[in-house]
């Protein structure tokens, strides 16, 4: 059975959600939201995370354009992304996360809570929702090929 030692991250240009899992990939739990203020103290930040948690990877979202193209906060991300990755030493895998806030917010209002009280869940929550894909696709059989009968 693998072991996941990955870091969600919800790229924002005011915070970045963060969320991790258990080694085995069963839960994942938004951590903290870092707000950002310079790429050196982000780095910081989550350089600290990623040792306490022994991270061995990034799991980033990207922000894809309704349309499916990369817009300008998506290629934001990619350029973040970059520079983080080899800040740390780490790989770095996206994640499309189209309406991951959206619907971070909406989990939110259905906790009873006010999203717009707290921005940071937000960003923890879609960070958690980040990781979450990125799992559950790890666990997805791979088709290779037809397998009709």
């Amino acid at each position: 059975m693998p072991y996941y030692a990955a870091l969600g991250l919800d790229v924002g240009r005011r915070r970045i959600g963060v969320a991790g899992c258990d080694r085995l990939g069963i839960t994942v739990q938004g951590l903290t939201t870092i707000v950002r203020r310079d790429f050196a103290s982000d780095v910081a930040a989550i350089s600290a995370i990623a040792k306490e948690r022994q991270v061995e990877l990034l799991v980033i979202g990207l922000p894809y354009s309704m349309d499916g193209s990369l817009g300008s906060q998506a290629k934001q991300t990619q350029r973040f992304a970059t520079r983080l990755s080899k800040a740390l030493q780490l790989p770095i895998t996206y994640v499309d996360e189209r309406l991951t806030s959206f619907e971070a917010e909406e989990m939110i209002k259905a906790e009873g809570r006010s999203p717009s009280r707290d921005k940071g869940a937000i960003d923890r929550k879609a960070a958690a929702l980040i990781l979450q894909q990125w799992l559950d696709e790890q666990r997805e059989p791979r088709r290779f090929g037809s397998t009709q009968h």
